[in-house]
């Protein structure tokens, strides 16, 4: 069996456009491997507004772009716009299918919807990178729009994350990470934090609250006897680009010093995860910053628990943790490009983020020969 090797990727991530683009000056997008929108790409999910959004995104130099709908997409939730439509586009009704069409007939974009995928992309020397993807357009319910659900079906609903996926990229953020609003509480979906609990991807990226724009890396405490969905530490971002010409660069490089701990693994191998004790690799630097130097930590003595107000899901519970012992710690990203909220009157008007760049190393295999015949 071939030993895979590690290879630098660079995945470019933005949410919430709302019609912003490179056309519109809003923001400029740096080069990258992968592009990665988390939803919210119009205001009200018209043909007009998603044709512009689809023109740029197709336009841009990525060997692979991964797109997900929001809440104001509304066309793309065929179900919502058919019973609601006429409460946005009364003069001028559009056709979900037409909308639908400029995503699924893209030759260049991959568009998911609630639904994983496993992304190709070619490494040096013969190698190429696999992983796999899952990505979803809901976020819990407040007001009329689309891809809404109830706090209630949450649990039903992130269930469905495949416990083998390596990035996670949802509208919603989860519940206490990159999702508060100045002077609010916060308004994450505590499922789905749940869920990556649960599954514990590398990165799990998302939007929708525009203030709540940032990362962290967050190390689970997978133990469930002690209580389920426990966090160990969190670590803040400190952004390198904010105030200045440089990129909002997320580097978890293991050059870097901040590479995270999580292989990825998926075997199931009898393999109990009481009183494992868990690594820590030094801390250097985060961005141009310092980070807090922390002590190594311990599944036996965790330092922070956080637990949410949802029934929780036994059966996959159970699965989440045999095998699994190397997924340790996963980043949670709000690539929010729009960073003022509606009507923008208060902030001084509309104002935008830069396009937060993660720099990430990911197992690479030799490419597989071609069969002929």
């Amino acid at each position: 069996m071939a030993v895979p090797v590690s290879h630098k990727i660079r995945l470019v991530c933005v949410s919430d456009t709302h019609n912003a683009s490179l056309l519109t000056g809003a923001f400029k997008l740096p080069k990258g491997d992968v592009l990665i929108h988390a939803g919210d790409l119009s205001n009200q999910g018209s043909l007009s507004e998603l044709r512009k959004t689809v023109d740029w995104i197709e336009k841009a130099d990525f060997k692979a772009k991964i797109v997900v709908a929001g809440n104001h997409d509304i066309t793309l939730d065929q179900a919502f716009y058919t019973e609601h439509g006429s409460s946005f586009h009364n003069q001028h009704p559009q056709d979900p299918t037409e909308c639908l069409n400029l995503f699924d007939s893209s030759p260049t974009i991959t568009y998911l919807n609630h639904s994983a995928t496993a992304i190709h992309l070619p490494a040096p020397k013969g190698y190429e990178c696999t992983f796999k993807v899952f990505a979803s357009p809901y976020s819990p319910a407040k007001g009329l729009w689309a891809f809404s659900y109830p706090l209630s079906k949450g649990s039903t609903l992130w269930d469905q994350i495949p416990l083998d996926a390596d990035i996670v990229i949802t509208h919603t953020p989860p519940h206490f990470h990159c999702d508060s609003a100045h002077g609010k509480d916060p308004a994450g979906c505590g499922a789905l934090r749940q869920a990556l609990w649960r599954v514990r991807p590398r990165l799990a990226i998302c939007g929708h609250i525009h203030e709540g724009r940032g990362a962290e890396i967050v190390r689970w405490d997978p133990r469930m006897q002690d209580g389920m969905y426990r966090e160990e530490r969190v670590i803040s971002w400190e952004d390198p680009g904010k105030g200045n010409k440089k990129q909002s660069l997320l580097d978890l490089t293991a050059r870097s010093g901040m590479a995270l701990h999580n292989d990825g693994s998926t075997e199931e191998v009898e393999s109990p995860m009481n009183n494992r004790a868990v690594q820590t690799t030094p801390i250097v630097t985060y961005g141009e910053h310092p980070a807090p130097s922390l002590p190594s930590l311990s599944l036996e003595t965790p330092d922070k628990c956080v637990q949410d107000d949802q029934p929780p899901s036994k059966p996959r519970n159970t699965e989440a943790c045999p095998g699994r012992v190397g997924r340790q710690e996963t980043c949670i990203i709000n690539a929010a490009i729009m960073a003022s909220s509606w009507p923008h009157k208060g902030s001084g008007g509309k104002k935008y983020n830069k396009p937060i760049v993660v720099d990430i190393d990911l197992p690479c295999l030799p490419c597989q020969p071609l069969r002929a015949g």
